[in-house]
């Protein structure tokens, strides 16, 4: 994700971002199978992936508690 993704992760919707929570996770499980199966070129996207579903769980977590 890129600075400017970040940051537009405040501007999203709730069921936006759990609609991308979603799909980043999918991508995940997508990436860890090739990366079992010695078919993926990039080695470094399932991190990638990982950080990217803690940043949309974490912006989740803060409105959640705003909330409050």
């Amino acid at each position: 994700m890129k600075r400017n993704d970040i940051k537009a992760l405040t501007e999203k919707t709730v069921a936006q971002l759990e609609k991308q929570l979603g799909q980043l996770q999918n991508e995940l499980a997508k990436v860890r199978l090739e990366k079992r199966a010695m078919k993926l070129a990039n080695i470094s996207l399932p991190r990638v992936l990982t950080d990217d579903i803690a940043r949309v769980k974490t912006e989740l977590r803060r409105r959640e508690l705003l909330n409050k």
